[in-house]
């Protein structure tokens, strides 16, 4: 990096706070650059949650940033002159998304106006104020729209209102002028960026590991607000998010999948690079022996997004042809997940599963969770790049993963990939890499070439240093590649991996 220039991190719910996939991507980041100065800015919600990571020293700063809590800023709204543009502003960003056919709207001119009164301590105050009330009310039930139809109330509007402010905290937020801006997602963690990056002209890089719009759409409907305003809160992520890919100087995507959604979002395709995941090959060895009794593992977060139930489901369906099979569970259930947990553990009762079935918790060692089984199973309905799916191919297990996101472009020929949401061929594909040990010890053996031939930790690294040189103003251009090594054991070999070395994900 030119000197003086250093990377602010944004994150969203993850690093430093939370261990799992996207935030074990974070820190490999971080450790694999000793030589690159880190500020991390996190999105967290009460900002009392803890630092769960041990920060490396080359991270000079870390600020927590609560999106709930006390409202910050002043407690008066602005008046006169100032609140009469800030009403121009708040309707003219307001009409962008609720009517996103209105013509002159635009989303990004609106939210810099608004950014420029949340860094000045007032922005929170004045969504909250009367006119802000009454300017939404108005603007929602126009005959036109689509909202008017359901009749909002004022109730709604206050619902509504108290989403935005709260969602918006984050544009207050300054970000360094001589850095480079790496949010590591889509949506609130781009509100920092785009202000830096509109404002004053700061690089703005974006990575996607899960598709932040998608996700949200999938939240709301079980939400249990009323209808328009879910309607008020998507409308607001959907321009959001497309005004963040319109906005990055560029956009990394971790698969195909991802920079297919980018695209139709509304980002350039000459500034999407897609940049895979990697794994470090020492953390996770390959495995040995299988165990003796058939045994199906996962290894994640107990979170409604990695559908469980549909694993559940397909155990059962299993269980129903070898009885002895089990079924381990690594992982732990993240702050407020706990009626998730009690919800599966209903489940397994109802399927009679429950003395196969085991909830193993958090592991230090990761590859012990994979190594515990002769299968290892994902049953999300949304990823990125999946982490869990590419460390279990590192040590040499079979996957049977569901096709989402980049699963595909990560399993390749090594394992099996089935529907979202359809026990039935879950059950199926476990039960022929069951039967068939022969198979399923070759297609371990594939998996972990694989990954060692095209996934590893350091070639990720090696990428996002020369992104970072790239937006500080160095003259070489990144250009993104997936050649393959003559010998794939060689990178085995290489010592750079014992300067980033760990145990593996604390999951």
């Amino acid at each position: 990096m030119r000197p003086g220039r250093h990377v602010t991190m944004l994150t969203e719910g993850t690093y430093p706070h939370v261990h799992g996939g996207v935030s074990t991507w974070c820190d490999q980041l971080v450790k694999g650059m000793p030589e690159v100065g880190f500020h991390i800015v996190s999105l967290t919600g009460t900002g009392r949650e803890p630092v769960t990571w041990e920060l490396p020293p080359n991270v000079h700063r870390h600020t927590s940033v609560p999106t709930w809590g006390p409202r910050p800023g002043r407690k008066r709204a602005p008046r006169g002159r100032a609140r009469r543009r800030f009403t121009d502003a708040y309707e003219r960003f307001l009409l962008s998304f609720l009517d996103p056919g209105a013509d002159g709207e635009d989303f990004g001119d609106a939210l810099d106006e608004l950014a420029e009164l949340a860094r000045d301590g007032r922005l929170s105050a004045a969504l909250r104020s009367e006119p802000a009330l009454r300017s939404l009310m108005w603007m929602w039930t126009m005959p036109h729209l689509p909202t008017a139809a359901a009749r909002p109330t004022v109730h709604d509007a206050l619902t509504a209102t108290d989403l935005l402010e709260h969602a918006l905290r984050p544009l207050g937020i300054r970000i360094a002028e001589d850095s480079v801006v790496h949010a590591v997602s889509s949506g609130l963690a781009t509100l920092p960026a785009l202000a830096a990056r509109r404002l004053d002209g700061v690089p703005f890089l974006l990575t996607e590991h899960g598709i932040y719009l998608r996700e949200r759409y999938l939240g709301y409907r079980s939400a249990a607000q009323r209808w328009p305003v879910k309607a008020f809160m998507l409308g607001f992520y959907r321009e959001l998010n497309s005004h963040g890919y319109r906005t990055a100087d560029l956009i990394t995507p971790c698969n195909r999948y991802n920079r297919r959604w980018e695209e139709r979002g509304g980002a350039d395709a000459d500034r999407i690079r897609t940049v895979y995941n990697g794994v470090d090959p020492h953390a996770f060895p390959h495995a040995g022996p299988e165990p003796d009794v058939p045994t199906l593992t996962w290894c994640g977060r107990v979170d409604p997004i990695k559908d469980l139930e549909t694993l559940l489901r397909a155990y059962a369906m299993v269980r129903a042809e070898l009885p002895e099979t089990r079924l381990r569970l690594f992982g732990p259930v993240p702050p407020g997940g706990e009626a998730y947990r009690t919800k599966l553990e209903k489940l397994a009762a109802e399927l009679g599963v429950t003395d196969g079935l085991t909830f193993e918790g958090r592991i230090t060692e990761v590859w012990r969770a994979y190594a515990a089984g002769h299968l290892v199973m994902l049953s999300s309905i949304s990823e990125g790049f999946p982490f869990s799916i590419i460390e279990a191919m590192s040590c040499g297990r079979t996957t049977v993963s569901t096709d989402v996101g980049g699963v595909r472009e990560a399993v390749g020929d090594t394992g099996i990939v089935v529907p979202p949401r359809e026990p039935e061929k879950m059950a199926a594909a476990a039960l022929t890499l069951l039967k068939d040990d022969e198979r399923r010890l070759e297609l371990g053996e594939l998996s972990r070439q694989r990954v060692i031939d095209r996934f590893t930790l350091r070639r990720s690294v090696d990428n996002f240093r020369a992104i970072y040189e790239e937006l500080a103003g160095s003259a070489e251009v990144y250009e993104p590649t997936l050649e393959t090594v003559a010998d794939w054991t060689a990178e085995l070999r290489d010592p750079w991996y014992e300067k980033v070395a760990t145990d593996g994900t604390d999951w």
